[in-house]
């Protein structure tokens, strides 16, 4: 009988422990001040910005005076938010790997407390984005950009979701070729990265002369330089749009161009391009810019005198150009009609636009006035430049600054950054000619007599500073006399000069469009 007892009472309590033991997680849960931490997921990689958005939620029956909250193992400050819930004082760390905790203890001693971690990861720099250098022959085709966004989760170039691969490379087909690349990339904690990114194109290269416009109409000068290029001399020719009297050279549609009579009926610009491009040259459509006479004359009778670089009396500037010479570079009107010349020129079937008289005047700033603009002359120009680009590009064209030989290392006088112009431009054509060099310029004494040593010596400083910007350097080159007769061995040693001095292409000057075929080698 005891020992019947004995086998009951061992079958009560045994069964009394495994009840109390099934039931001890929910009594323990029950009895304890519970905690949980919220909008932080385990793993996570977050900005410091986000921390601030981290909080630890103590349950029904907890306090908050109960509740511990330890980062990295060190206890950390907290203040209620407008909900009730805990969040950190202050809540910076550095960049790298981290652990929150929260814990408060049991109602009952003998219990375990409550404790939840979340381990995470502080990231507080956006993706390295690059884009690589891109070799363009024809902007007219679509374009493919390949490049990286290193550590990116999803990226978009001007607004377009783009994939990336495993490894963040991305390739996109671009068409029509944009001057510039607003790249957006965003990465798993939520770090965006956005630059604008300036598509900087190889150009194809040339080996080009100057043909004005009533040049090309006359077959005696225009005859000689299709003979140069069936001879394979010369692959590209420059044909005036709008030249230093302010005309342009065809009839142009641009309504200010109408207005002011400046077009003219040289040559019919669609069958000059289409006779060009059969001949397989490439044509560079040359626009003088800020200098127009005919511009600057209609503007000032029509009351428009703000288009007018003026004295500081109020007189239309002249210098040593005439009376009615220099536009104002800051004045929007201004700025809009060479854009829209560009444009048409573009449209038309120029492969590229080359500006001239892309700078102020010379002179001191302090007496001259450019009415409605008061920023830095250089600014002004680099602006125009982008503005052009961007508009230029959509039809297909590359585009070139012409800028003074003196540029390189006095870029003051005449306004033009190289380092910053290069950034807005394809190329950059320096008129590095020997004769406008005085004596001892880049240490060369009698540089008119030595064609060869000025120009190795110039065109490698605009090659130095045009470098960072990514723009090509091409040169104008001598073509004519002035002082010193210049032929075919003169022109030999400009190029070869220009082409060790890491400026393979070039252009050739010559006023009267005249061109001697000694200097040119067939390619």
């Amino acid at each position: 009988m005891r020992r019947r007892r004995t086998v009951v009472l061992a079958l009560v309590v045994t069964t009394l422990v495994l009840v109390t033991l099934a039931l001890m997680p929910a009594v323990n849960r029950w009895l304890t001040k519970d905690v949980t931490v919220v909008g932080l997921d385990e793993g996570a990689a977050v900005t410091s910005a986000a921390l601030r958005n981290v909080a630890v939620v103590a349950g029904t029956s907890t306090s908050a005076s109960d509740v511990e909250i330890l980062v990295d193992g060190t206890p950390r400050a907290v203040q209620p938010d407008s909900e009730g819930r805990l969040t950190l004082v202050d809540p910076a760390l550095p960049e790298g790997p981290h652990t929150i905790t929260a814990r408060t203890g049991s109602a009952v001693p003998l219990l375990a407390g409550h404790e939840v971690s979340r381990r995470f990861t502080v990231d507080n720099t956006g993706p390295a984005v690059s884009v690589d250098a891109t070799n363009a022959q024809n902007l007219r085709t679509p374009l493919t950009v390949s490049g990286k966004a290193h550590d990116a989760a999803s990226m978009t170039v001007n607004d377009r979701p783009v994939p990336l691969a495993a490894d963040g490379r991305f390739s996109l087909e671009l068409s029509p070729v944009p001057a510039t690349l607003r790249v957006s990339a965003r990465d798993s904690a939520g770090n965006t990265t956005t630059k604008d990114v300036a598509l900087q194109l190889q150009h194809p290269g040339m080996r080009a002369v100057h043909m004005s416009a009533a040049a090309w109409s006359s077959r005696q000068l225009r005859e000689p330089v299709l003979q140069l290029a069936r001879e394979g001399r010369i692959d590209t020719v420059q044909l005036d749009i709008k030249d230093e009297s302010g005309e342009v050279g065809y009839d142009s549609a641009v309504p200010l161009a109408r207005q002011i009579g400046a077009t003219r009926k040289y040559y019919d610009a669609r069958a000059a391009i289409d006779q060009l491009h059969a001949a397989d040259l490439r044509v560079v459509g040359r626009i003088v810019a800020f200098r127009d006479p005919v511009l600057a004359r209609a503007s000032w009778d029509s009351g428009a005198r703000h288009r007018v670089v003026q004295t500081a009396d109020g007189r239309p500037w002249s210098g040593t150009y005439g009376q009615f010479a220099f536009t104002n570079y800051g004045d929007p009107d201004v700025v809009q009609y060479n854009i829209d010349l560009a444009a048409e020129a573009a449209q038309l079937g120029f492969d590229d636009i080359l500006y001239d008289y892309v700078r102020r005047p010379e002179g001191r700033l302090d007496q001259m006035r450019t009415p409605g603009f008061t920023g830095a002359p250089e600014q002004a120009i680099v602006d125009f430049l982008s503005r052009s680009r961007a508009e230029t590009r959509k039809h297909g064209a590359f585009l070139g600054a012409s800028v003074f030989g003196i540029a390189a290392d006095r870029p003051a006088p005449v306004a033009q950054d190289i380092p910053a112009i290069s950034r807005a431009v394809d190329y950059i054509s320096p008129m590095v000619y020997p004769s406008h060099w005085g004596p001892g310029e880049y240490g060369v004494a009698q540089p008119e007599a030595q064609p060869y040593d000025i120009t190795a010596k110039s065109v490698s400083a605009f090659v130095a500073k045009a470098r960072d910007g990514g723009a090509q350097v091409i040169p104008w080159l001598q073509a004519f006399s002035l002082r010193k007769s210049y032929g075919a061995a003169e022109v030999r040693a400009q190029i070869d000069a220009s082409r060790q001095s890491g400026a393979p292409s070039f252009l050739l000057w010559n006023a009267n469009c005249r061109y001697d075929h000694t200097g040119l080698d067939p390619k």
